[in-house]
């Protein structure tokens, strides 16, 4: 568990299940979410709309120290 293994790192409540790993940045760790999770998650009690703009405001653009999660946004890149 990230838990366990990582104390110091800061969570986003209610997202466990958006988890997809640690990273790191300039020596420090922070935990990584999977922004499409993190939506789908919010979309349980809101539309996608209201659940994109809470996420920018209250969840991505939340600065909370040097361990504030990382958000994955997937895409695909082609190579040319």
């Amino acid at each position: 568990m990230l838990s366990e293994e990582y104390p110091d790192l800061l969570k986003a409540d209610g997202f466990d299940e958006a988890v997809i790993g640690v990273v790191e940045r300039l020596g420090t760790q922070a935990i990584c979410y999977d922004t499409e999770k993190v939506i789908e998650i919010l979309m349980r009690d809101m539309s996608e709309e209201d659940a994109w703009e809470y996420f920018q405001y209250n969840i991505a653009g939340a600065w909370v120290g040097e361990h504030t999660p990382f958000f994955l946004t997937r895409d695909s890149f082609e190579k040319e």
